[in-house]
């Protein structure tokens, strides 16, 4: 049996080796990546001002793809995530449901990273049509919110979205 300190020696080490193979997110395992880029949904934490942890389901989306860096996006009109990452930047998510990726017995992925929430308010979604086009895929119904003019006009406030970017430091 172990000692504790050498069980925290050993914990030192995985964690070092861990940091240093997460120079880039390609370089990650392809099942690894897998996740990333074929669940819908993943469990997205931060810390309340009492340190409470408090989880949504968010759509996370590497961009560009060899970029070191996830993107998530947040409506004025929900901000709490916001302010939680302002005040504290350590975040994690979770890719545990696989529902719709098409995937078969894939392997759960924690993420854990330092967010930056922008200061700029953008009218629709991160980036691109090409990532638009991907949020669309990924949940269909949403294309009927977004493409009725009705809807976004009385749900302006909803696509007004602050972006979260966080740069992972451990995957596990």
């Amino acid at each position: 049996m172990k000692n504790l300190g050498e069980h925290v020696q050993l914990l030192e080490k995985e964690d070092k080796e861990i940091e240093q193979s997460l120079t880039n997110i390609i370089d990650l395992p392809p099942e690894v990546l897998e996740v990333f880029t074929e669940f819908r949904t993943c469990e997205f934490t931060t810390l309340t001002r009492k340190g409470t942890p408090i989880t949504w389901p968010l759509d996370a989306i590497i961009k560009p793809p060899e970029s070191e860096q996830f993107v998530f996006c947040t409506s004025i009109g929900l901000p709490k995530k916001a302010f939680n990452i302002r005040r504290n930047p350590h975040v994690s998510f979770l890719f545990s449901d696989p529902t719709a990726s098409g995937l078969e017995d894939p392997p759960y992925v924690l993420v854990q990273g330092d967010a930056e929430v922008s200061d700029e308010i953008h009218a629709g979604f991160p980036g691109t049509k090409e990532m638009l086009t991907e949020l669309v895929k990924r949940q269909p119904a949403g294309s009927m919110f977004c493409g009725n003019p009705m809807m976004r006009y009385l749900m302006d406030w909803y696509y007004m979205r602050l972006f979260i970017y966080v740069t992972p430091r451990r995957v596990l």
